[in-house]
């Protein structure tokens, strides 16, 4: 193969190129003041783009808008004008800090200029079941806009637009008057004022000089949304009474559903609220709203997943204008759902709490609320509900001692209802009307057991309802429980059980050892005193379950409630038991009501109207019988 050699044509070739080269690029350095020139370009491209991310942050423009503002001012403004009209003016003004802040010795609040609206509201004086303040509006869980119409067809959202404030005092009163400008004598005001020591915030929306500005024949619409934040241990327990709530129509208290997703639309609403268990965010009218959409969505699916917050609420509420101005005088409340506080505004605000309907409602407001409120004041707060508990099976005695009376009666009577169910056992309406017939005589009945419990029904869900609502026993310790109005605990589980939970409360095992001995004595007392019948046996069986079935049933449904509520049901059954054993034991003599049931039964005993109808009315279905048997034959 031949050897190759180095070219020396081709070497003088490239050294001349490279030659070439360098004397090109030497010749073709920029002058100091070309370089000076270009170093103003890069920075007046640099202070353009910082301008325009100012209008992008600021206005929300989209990227196209960006890329059209010019780096001058005067640009800047034309493009304000472009996207937001008359309100370029509010932009274009010095609104000084970011936030503004009101506060009194229960609330501290926190106002943007942006938007105008509470972006930050901390109740002062009360902590989380984590001993974290309680913020019912924070980062960004509150929305409060107004939206309208403009004369030049644009459609603009308050909460995206710049409000100047303004803080000055009116007496000892704050007053941060918060205004979206078109010029100095034309603008939109937000008008907040707060007293010392107060949780209700006035708030007025007004304008002045926009009748030109605001499109009349568009509606003006206040969306308020928020989301409710947990604040107790139990996120489940909490959200049972988490709800939208809200007054209209002259006084009609109405609520969204509790346990799912709902929405309404009402008029003529005074106030609504959207109650987080033990503290709420409500919203007042002097003038009530003529339509308000109303919604509700539960955001708590799972408890180990979901436990930052309980429901999102939502309210769309039009606004009149009045010779082309706003002009709304409302009030804004933020503080505890308790009964007490909720008065002092007479506004029929306490209504928001669940007291329960109709005649519940009725008892825990005019019987137990007062009651445990002299008890509180006096004692610690455990012993207040036992004390009350107490009372409470005390002035149900005469009713338990009607009903142990009548098992009594039912006891004695047994062997003559046994005879009388062999002797007609195969003519069921001679048996009937031979039982009601001994009855009457004795002055018996098998209801008149049922009728003193049914009287005790309404006692017993007025304070099923009373515990849970009772503001007084949060966070207020009781030997093992931390806080009577949620959960104690004496042992964390490792794992949740479906229903139970992942903790063990003893409360509720209390609870359930008292009611498994009461449902065995009261039982034990009924099934001896109900005669043999067709048909018993399987009742019995029944009633026998019972006595097993109520205390677990007790023991999970209650492992997650309040304690104060477990206490109260593990003293109460606790306190019947003994009344039971006293009137037993001591009160009553079965020998002497035999006695007194034979008296009865000489003396002549006067039917009803009702009872001589009833006596009719069997004889001629027994005549009916006999015909009938007699055709077949």
């Amino acid at each position: 193969m031949e050897e190759k050699k180095l070219d020396v044509k081709s070497i003088i070739g490239f050294v001349l190129i490279f030659g070439i080269l360098l004397w090109m690029l030497y010749n073709n350095q920029p002058t100091p003041e070309e370089l000076e020139a270009q170093e103003k370009a890069k920075q007046e491209q640099v202070d353009a783009e910082n301008k325009a991310e100012d209008v992008k942050d600021e206005f929300k423009a989209t990227p196209e808008t960006i890329a059209a503002v010019s780096a001058t001012d005067s640009t800047k403004y034309a493009e304000l004008q472009r996207k937001i009209g008359a309100f370029a003016y509010a932009a274009s003004l010095d609104n000084g800090q970011e936030f503004t802040t009101l506060e009194n010795d229960v609330l501290a609040l926190k106002v943007s200029n942006k938007g105008g609206y509470l972006v930050e509201v901390k109740l002062k004086q009360f902590v989380n079941y984590d001993s974290v303040p309680i913020y019912l509006i924070k980062d960004n869980n509150n929305i409060f806009n107004i939206t309208f119409g403009t004369t030049d067809n644009r459609t603009l959202n308050t909460n995206q637009l710049y409000f100047q404030p303004q803080l000055t005092k009116n007496g000892n009163n704050q007053v941060l008057s918060m205004k979206l400008k078109v010029s100095e004598n034309q603008f939109l005001e937000y008008r907040y004022e707060l007293k010392p020591d107060d949780y209700m915030l006035g708030f007025a929306v007004r304008s002045q000089g926009l009748s030109t500005v605001i499109n009349a024949s568009q509606n003006v619409t206040l969306d308020w949304k928020l989301k409710g934040y947990r604040h107790a241990k139990s996120i489940t327990y909490e959200n049972r009474y988490t709800r939208l709530t809200y007054e209209h129509d002259d006084g009609k208290i109405s609520k969204l559903a509790q346990a799912s997703d709902d929405d309404e639309v009402e008029e003529d609403v005074t106030w609504l609220s959207y109650r987080q268990h033990f503290f709420s965010s409500i919203l007042t009218t002097d003038t009530p709203f003529k339509k308000v959409s109303l919604s509700s969505k539960d955001l708590v699916k799972d408890e180990d997943v979901d436990t930052l917050y309980t429901k999102r609420y939502a309210a769309s509420i039009p606004l009149s204008l009045k010779g082309g101005e706003l002009n709304e005088s409302m009030n804004m409340y933020y503080g505890p759902t308790d009964s007490n506080t909720l008065k002092t505004y007479d506004k029929n605000l306490e209504e928001s709490i669940p007291f329960g309907w109709g005649i519940f409602g009725w008892i825990n407001k005019n019987l137990f609320i007062p009651l445990f409120g002299f008890l509180s004041g006096i004692f610690p707060y455990g012993i207040a509900i036992i004390i009350m508990t107490i009372v409470v099976r005390i002035v149900l005695s005469p009713v338990l001692y009607k009903s142990y009376l009548s098992q009594a009666k039912m006891r004695v009577l047994k062997p003559e209802i046994t005879e009388i169910n062999e002797k007609y056992k195969d003519n069921a309406m001679k048996k009937q009307q031979e039982t009601m017939a001994l009855y009457s005589k004795a002055g018996a009945s098998p209801m008149s057991g049922c009728l003193p419990a049914l009287l005790q029904l309404p006692v017993f869900y007025a304070l099923f309802m009373f515990f849970p609502t009772a503001f007084e026993l949060r966070q207020k310790p009781f030997l093992w429980a931390e806080d009577l109005s949620s959960y104690d605990t004496i042992a964390e589980l490792p794992f949740r059980i479906p229903i139970y939970g992942d903790h063990v409360s003893l409360f509720p095992i209390l609870a359930s050892i008292a009611i498994f001995f009461y449902m065995k004595l009261t039982t034990g007392q009924q099934v001896a005193s109900q005669p043999t019948q067709e048909g018993m046996p399987d009742m019995q069986k029944m009633m026998k379950y019972m006595i097993y079935f109520s205390p677990i049933m007790m023991l999970f449904f209650f492992n997650n409630y309040a304690s104060g509520l477990s206490l109260y049901y593990f003293i109460s059954n606790l306190i019947t038991i003994g009344i039971m054993l006293v009137i037993k034991n001591y009160i009553l003599d079965e020998t002497k009501i035999h006695a007194k049931i034979q008296e009865n039964k000489k003396k002549p005993k006067k039917q009803s109207k009702f009872q001589k109808k009833m006596q009719e009315m069997m004889e001629q279905a027994e005549q009916q019988k006999q015909a009938q048997q007699k055709r077949k034959k």
